[in-house]
């Protein structure tokens, strides 16, 4: 069952000199349960594309259809509650608050709408092995501990899709892997739909399918046997 359909998007800049088409006609889908990297050179349009599919920025022409609702359709308000509710965001720069403790920082997406949540917090930043920095700050903890304090941050509305934007971009090679594995264990045992979009080929081979976008475009689709 396809959880996310792509259809023709495009995105187009006007800057002071010049028209960047950043994205040229994308369609693409993604399935239920299915773990799909985005790999390019720098200025193909993944992150770009990211942002489309979360309904962070808008396309110039084109749909996105997430659970058959198209996104764009909906007003500002309705499209924040839909976010909140069925995409979670990893990015390579973890956005942590930094004056809230990690506690308060996974259980912010919950709080917007007032949903509480503290005890399923601990319970996730227990399974990602964070259970004894409930009450530490942002800076007093690694690297690698945040950006799993931000993936705890992204799945506490057990959202259908997870997108990631070079989510291991600024670790370590055993931080990046322990990311990996985290991200493997939610679509294995979650059936959480999740897309990454990242330079590294180690970590697109975690996925089961890689699409190649160059110049706005999908050049190739790779399937991982």
């Amino acid at each position: 069952m396809e959880v996310l359909k792509a259809e023709n998007l495009k995105k187009v800049y006007k800057l002071e000199n010049e028209v960047v088409e950043a994205l040229k006609g994308i369609s693409f889908s993604l399935k239920s349960g299915e773990m799909i990297a985005l790999m390019g050179p720098s200025g193909s349009g993944k992150s770009t594309l990211l942002h489309l599919l979360g309904g962070i920025d808008k396309p110039t022409e084109g749909k996105v259809l997430i659970n058959g609702k198209d996104i764009f359709a909906l007003d500002e308000k309705k499209l924040a509650v839909f976010r909140n509710r069925h995409i979670g965001f990893v990015f390579q720069f973890h956005y942590l608050l930094p004056e809230f403790s990690v506690l308060e920082n996974v259980m912010l997406p919950m709080q917007i709408y007032s949903r509480g949540g503290e005890d399923r917090a601990k319970e996730i930043l227990r399974l990602l092995g964070l259970e004894h920095r409930l009450n530490h700050k942002p800076a007093q903890i690694s690297g690698g501990e945040q950006q799993r304090v931000a993936i705890a941050r992204a799945v506490i509305n057990e959202p259908d899709i997870i997108l990631a934007d070079e989510p291991t971009g600024n670790l370590d090679s055993k931080n990046a892997h322990r990311v990996m594995e985290i991200f493997t264990e939610m679509n294995h045992k979650k059936n959480v739909s999740i897309v990454i979009a990242t330079h590294d080929r180690e970590i697109a081979e975690y996925c089961s399918k890689i699409v190649y976008l160059k110049d706005g475009n999908i050049e190739d689709v790779i399937l991982n046997t």
